[in-house]
């Protein structure tokens, strides 16, 4: 266990604040949970290409009607031009998510690719009924949002080291600050 300093959580928002002090593991269950999620969604996107040709026509057509994109769903299925998109962008782009979480790299952008496929996904699954308010796909949602807030990415990851990329005799980071929202 570290002898260093402990780390201080810690945010206030609509008046209210939260504080805690993380234990000293919990550096280790952050990486944990970034490869998790990571695996999880680079095996999603890998069994939908060794499936090939991958087709989302049938799930975004039978959403059940209850769901508040029922119809955008319908209607996405029900365009063969948006649909050749749509079958190659969620496999590559789960690969993608997977890589870069598991590396470590652009985690926050990963982490936010990965949440929005989930919301996706569990608004599709919506069937109005309160009981299945917690579905695993809001989880997994949660989980990306929770690798991004954490900065995943800084703790065994690519991403410390691409922040401190010489541009122009400065670090990446400071030289573009915005990068802050993908990195971390």
């Amino acid at each position: 266990m570290s002898t260093q300093a402990r780390n201080q959580l810690e945010s206030r928002v609509g008046g209210i604040t939260l504080e805690g002090t993380p234990h000293a593991l919990s550096a280790w269950f952050v990486v944990a949970l970034r490869f998790v999620i990571g695996g999880m969604i680079l095996f999603a996107g890998i069994g939908k290409i060794q499936e090939w040709p991958f087709d989302a026509a049938g799930y975004l057509a039978n959403v059940d009607p209850a769901s508040p994109v029922s119809g955008l769903f319908a209607a996405m299925a029900s365009s063969p031009a948006l649909m050749e998109v749509v079958n190659v962008i969620v496999p590559v782009t789960q690969v993608l998510i997977g890589v870069a979480l598991i590396f470590g790299g652009f985690v926050r952008l990963a982490a936010l690719g990965g949440a929005m496929q989930m919301m996706l996904f569990y608004l599709g699954g919506w069937s109005g009924d309160w009981l299945a308010l917690f579905d695993s796909t809001l989880i997994y949602a949660i989980v990306f949002l929770a690798v991004a807030a954490f900065g995943a990415g800084r703790i065994l990851g690519a991403d410390k080291y691409i922040e401190q990329l010489d541009v122009g005799g400065q670090p990446l980071i400071d030289r573009f600050p915005k990068m802050q929202y993908l990195l971390g």
